[in-house]
């Protein structure tokens, strides 16, 4: 009978489930019971794991934290209690908690082990908190010493700059309008050696007499005050002997800064200058200490006739002749003061059968527009000479407008003499289209939209004219109320501009930046 009680029980009768007392059921209450304290010891399980980074940063000194306590497994035979199944739950734990101990026991001891450093660097400096690329300071350029003359502080390094490179600080001449107070103003009736006492042994005299030639107007044009230059730096460097125990590369080109300063200082550099010694002190630097100096000295002098050859001959021959192209059998072209690439353009022009007309705008003071006019007329070019007042009578005759540039800037603007923007400005208005002739040379990296903070200002005595023998305006320094200005150049929008013709082919003004890109590539 008991052997059958037993099958019976193991076939029909379901044992007691966990955490249930046999022979019984839960209630509801139990069963809440049971809930609350599945919760609590959650809790305590969570309250356990966020302490125990706590006890591994614990001081040596601290009291030992006393572990949990870790109940027995119940006996054999006895059925577990709802607190001894709460107390198993714990030990099944998901992935996500497991990696998040982890976690925390790895940033436990990272901050102890930042802790154990400040210890041992109790003066350490806090870590400077790291740039975000997007956060990153802008590079602001420094920008040069002959357009700050307004600070003070400028000057006054300026001249101890001079004064280490034994070259004499140029005063300036008469009073400037405020909005131009930042530039300098020159006089070129003043001889400059009365004005400087410039130390033969510090300056080099052809360098003396270019800076001369400079400052009293002999030579004007970027391209005949760089070729100027690079003749003289030609004769420079036959005339030099490196010293002993020196390089050639690095003598040479610290005996060039004070001729470049003194040049700045008889009259500012034009982006064409500025480039052509960038070029050459780059060229300088790159000489193997190895090569002999007379070597030396022939390499450098052939480099610069082939800059001059290359960038300034060539690139003129090759400007004139993608011009041809735009120049039509019975076209009214109007020119603008003085550009001997434009004129070179118009004569090739004329000389291969062209049939034109040119009108030649001119202004005061300086009237470069007068020869200008002598060349093309010298070529049998039919000419017309008018003043800038007079332009907008001559415009709807006129079918392209042809001008030259001082230099073109990376936004696309070009700077060039005084009254260019003006010209373009109407010529836009009248629906002529406007072409810019510039050598990629001239191309610089200044980002500039208006003529106020870089520009250049000629004697203001010029603008003075005689009329019927007297001068109204000689005593004009007198008068307190009275300043005047005489700008040299200006900046005209690219927007004003249709099309420049370069010795790269023809572009228009926003493809500036991809040349000057491309050219920095090449060096």
């Amino acid at each position: 009978m008991a052997e059958q009680s037993n099958r019976e029980v193991g076939k029909g009768v379901q044992p007691p489930s966990r955490g249930q007392v046999p022979g019984s059921e839960l209630s509801r209450e139990e069963k809440l019971q049971l809930r609350k304290e599945k919760k609590q010891q959650k809790k305590k399980q969570r309250r356990q794991d966020e302490q125990q980074p706590e006890r591994q940063q614990q001081p040596e000194g601290a009291p030992p934290v006393q572990p949990a306590p870790i109940s027995a497994p119940p006996p054999s035979g006895t059925a577990p209690t709802p607190a001894m199944a709460v107390d198993k739950a714990p030990a099944g734990r998901s992935k996500a908690e497991l990696r998040a101990e982890r976690r925390a026991k790895q940033e436990a001891d990272r901050a102890l082990k930042q802790n154990k450093k400040g210890e041992q660097s109790p003066a350490a400096l806090p870590a400077k908190p790291r740039l975000v690329p997007s956060e990153a300071q802008p590079v602001v350029k420094r920008l040069p010493e002959h357009v700050q003359v307004d600070d003070p502080s400028v000057l006054k390094k300026l001249a101890k700059k001079l004064e280490r490179q034994q070259v004499p600080l140029r005063p300036d001449y008469g009073a400037k309008v405020s909005l131009f107070s930042h530039l300098h103003q020159y006089s070129r009736k003043v001889l400059l050696t009365q004005q400087m006492s410039i130390p033969a042994s510090a300056i080099h005299p052809a360098v003396v007499r270019l800076g001369l030639q400079y400052s009293q107007g002999l030579i004007n044009g970027s391209n005949a005050r760089c070729i100027a230059l690079l003749r003289v730096f030609k004769q420079v460097i036959t005339d030099y002997t490196t010293p002993a125990n020196e390089e050639l590369s690095r003598d040479l080109v610290n005996k060039l800064k004070p001729y470049i300063s003194f040049l700045n200082q008889c009259r500012p550099l034009s982006a064409s200058m500025g480039n052509a010694i960038k070029f050459l002190k780059k060229e300088i630097s790159g000489l193997p200490g190895s090569m002999r100096e007379e070597e030396a000295k022939g390499v450098l002098q052939d480099t610069i006739d082939k800059y001059v050859q290359e960038k300034i001959v060539l690139a003129t021959k090759a400007i004139s002749k993608s011009a041809f192209e735009k120049i039509n059998d019975g076209d009214v072209i109007l020119v603008y003061g003085c550009s001997s690439l434009v004129s070179r353009t118009l004569c090739d022009a004329h000389a291969k059968g062209r049939a034109f007309r040119v009108v030649v705008v001119d202004s005061r003071p300086r009237l470069e527009g007068r020869e200008t006019l002598h060349r093309l007329v010298k070529q049998g070019v039919r000419c017309s000479y008018v003043l800038i007042n007079a332009i907008s009578y001559v415009l709807p005759e006129v079918s392209k407008v042809l001008l030259g540039a001082h230099a073109l800037l990376a936004n696309g603007s070009v700077m060039s003499r005084m009254g260019t923007s003006q010209i373009a400005l109407i010529s836009k208005a009248y629906n002529v289209p406007v072409l810019v002739c510039c050598e990629t040379y001239k191309f610089c990296d200044r980002v500039q939209t208006d003529s106020f903070v870089s520009n250049e200002l000629d004697d203001p005595d010029d603008l003075i004219v005689p009329h019927r023998g007297r001068i109204p305006l000689a005593s004009w320094q007198e008068n307190k109320s009275l300043r005047l200005l005489n700008l040299v150049y200006d900046v005209t929008p690219m927007e004003l501009v249709d099309l420049v013709i370069t010795d790269l082919g023809m572009i228009p003004c926003t493809s500036v930046p991809v040349v000057l890109r491309v050219k920095n590539v090449e060096q």
